[in-house]
């Protein structure tokens, strides 16, 4: 497993960063929050795991090995893969969400796009005894703003790369702008996950 990355951000994207590790570009998918952390021509460092698959390899990048932890740990529940892993720890701050799996709080878990409440139960009972219940909930990270032009299309264009269909991205985005018109990418691509979520 390639357990870290460290080297200049190329790039950054809504939905992933372009880290140079000797002398190659790796593209490392993330979190709103994580990306947000970055900055580009600044070196970084990225806890990482590569997920393989027979068309694929993946390299996923969080901002400490606490998320990369709950991040494996979600995929161990059956029916849950990188994409739908990636998601939660999107929507839920890792605190919040190790306190919703040991109080079993369905609602909380429901905000996670693609979670219903079977699906809640499910990772409740199996993930209730294998996180510790947090003391307090820390404050989310402040987002990084984006230039305002083609911001809604950079987040819809992020929500289709985390497997929703164009339409409903497009329309949950617009939701949070009508509400909130100068949110950040990072909290708008967040706000439009737990609508997409609630809606389903």
């Amino acid at each position: 497993m390639i357990a870290s990355v460290r080297g200049p951000v190329l790039e950054i994207g809504l939905d992933h960063a372009v880290v140079e590790v000797g002398g190659v570009g790796l593209a490392v998918h993330a979190t709103p929050s994580t990306l947000a952390g970055l900055r580009r021509g600044v070196e970084s460092r990225l806890a990482t795991t590569l997920i393989v698959r027979e068309d694929s390899l993946t390299l996923f990048g969080f901002a400490d090995a606490d998320e990369r932890e709950l991040f494996l740990l979600v995929q161990t529940v059956s029916g849950i893969g990188p994409r739908l892993a990636l998601a939660t720890i999107a929507v839920l701050e890792p605190d919040t969400l190790r306190r919703a799996l040991a109080e079993g709080d369905l609602t909380t878990l429901q905000r996670i796009p693609g979670v219903g409440k079977k699906s809640a139960e499910r990772l409740v009972v199996e993930l209730r005894d294998k996180v510790a219940v947090p003391t307090a909930v820390p404050a989310g990270a402040a987002a990084a703003p984006v230039a305002a032009g083609g911001i809604r299309e950079q987040v819809v264009e992020a929500l289709v790369g985390l497997g929703f269909t164009p339409r409903p991205a497009e329309q949950a985005v617009d939701a949070v702008l009508a509400q909130s018109p100068d949110a950040a990418a990072a909290e708008l691509l967040r706000s439009a996950l737990s609508g997409l979520g609630r809606s389903r």
